[in-house]
């Protein structure tokens, strides 16, 4: 899978990650409507460097749709509450 990180680039994923990238996806849901804005920040910063560090980073000059698009990393609360709703970025 495909997933881009905003103002990072693309990384090649093995499918084999969806469930981990879901269940820190579906709790930084959880904390986003709880309003815990510094659990929150931890478990986005968890989501991308679980990808950066399983994931092969795609050459820029590639044009691959993305599967998924991951906000950047600081990314406001007041933001997430528009992104992090329902099953999150990835389809449960």
């Amino acid at each position: 899978m495909i997933i881009r990180i905003m103002g990072e680039g693309q990384f090649e994923v093995p499918g084999s990650l969806f469930d981990e990238l879901n269940i820190i996806d579906n709790r930084i849901v959880e904390l986003v409507a709880k309003e815990n804005e510094a659990d929150y920040r931890t478990e986005l910063s968890r989501l991308i460097n679980v990808i950066k560090s399983n994931g092969k980073q795609l050459d820029d000059a590639s044009i691959v749709e993305s599967n998924i698009i991951v906000p950047p990393e600081d990314l406001s609360l007041q933001e997430a509450k528009e992104i992090f709703t329902g099953s999150g970025l990835l389809e449960d």
